[in-house]
């Protein structure tokens, strides 16, 4: 199958190119949101092909994945076939909704030439996608193999643009767990952040490390550490149950399906959070111990094979 989508989501499209089929990858000249062409942070095999829209108009295409609300206007412009009409489309919905929840509406709700793909449980139940169809396909995680020593006692965490994103990222929670355990912030736009909170530099420190650092760096850390109160499900959770960490973390959206008991503590109480990150600093062995149960229960749910098997379910089913 030749399979249209954009990159716009690094850690997902890495597991969803490692599939049998020719992913075909919009570039523009600028790479910029809607032309970033192949990762470049990121280990993409062969198969994921860069295309101008020039090229695109003369290609054959099986299947468009649609990502945000303007790409079928621009898959429309650039194939000269309209998706869901002309060529088959799905919808991959990575966002849990915001506005008016539960009473958001999706942007392809109530079609019936279009797929909506959900990543979690969570999302598919709070969308008001009507009459569309709907799907769960989970996450997948190339796995990075247990890295985990926890030598470092501290807490890892991974947010993108904490400062702006305030409370759905739990930033304004950091300096209660900093008062447990230092910091270690990685991400994009983390800069100045230990200021803007009014902590010591020692208490938080932010890094922005490529993708092929991150998990070697998360792995040293005692343990990782989810503030986040509104989110989808934050693949660098999943990755630092891969990696053998153990996780302590809000319990909202999907996070109470992906993180089972023994593998960390999940709680919507930030004092109880707080205190697993004290026990996990004090007790190492119990740190290493949760964190071998997150990473068993992390394969066998979000693992590769079986996301790939789901998308191949599905993309078999809507091109026949």
């Amino acid at each position: 199958m030749r399979i249209l989508l954009w990159h716009v989501h690094g850690s997902w499209t890495t597991a969803f190119v490692q599939g049998p089929h020719t992913y075909l990858v919009p570039v523009l000249p600028d790479r910029g949101p809607d032309g970033l062409g192949r990762a470049r942070t990121f280990d993409w095999p062969a198969n994921a092909v860069e295309l101008t829209p020039q090229e695109l108009r003369s290609t054959d295409v099986d299947l468009v994945v649609l990502q945000r609300p303007h790409e079928a206007a621009l898959a429309a412009r650039w194939l000269g076939r309209t998706p869901g009409r002309d060529v088959p489309a799905v919808y991959l919905e990575h966002n849990s909704p915001h506005g008016g929840v539960p009473d958001t509406r999706h942007p392809v709700a109530d079609r019936d030439d279009v797929v909506v793909v959900h990543v979690t449980h969570f999302n598919r139940l709070f969308w008001d996608c009507g009459r569309t169809r709907t799907e769960v396909i989970e996450h997948g995680i190339v796995d990075p193999g247990h890295q985990y020593t926890g030598r470092i006692a501290s807490a890892a965490v991974v947010v993108n643009d904490p400062v702006r994103r305030g409370r759905t990222t739990g930033t304004d929670l950091l300096p209660r767990f900093a008062r447990e355990a230092p910091l270690d912030v990685f991400g994009m736009g983390t800069a100045g952040l230990a200021a803007h909170l009014g902590l010591p530099a020692d208490r938080c420190r932010v890094a922005e490390l490529p993708q092929s650092r991150l998990h070697a760096e998360m792995a040293r850390r005692r343990l990782y550490l989810h503030p986040v109160r509104w989110t989808s499900l934050g693949l660098s959770l999943l990755e630092a149950m891969h990696l053998g960490m153990p996780v302590v973390a809000l319990a909202t959206t999907e996070v109470t399906r992906a993180v089972p008991a023994g593998a960390g503590v999940v709680s919507t109480d930030p004092d109880v959070l707080a205190g697993a990150v004290r026990r996990y600093l004090a007790d190492p062995a119990a740190a290493d111990d949760d964190g071998r149960r997150a990473r068993q229960a992390a394969l066998g749910r979000y693992g590769l094979k079986r996301f790939l098997d789901d998308w191949d379910r599905l993309i078999d089913e809507v091109t026949q």
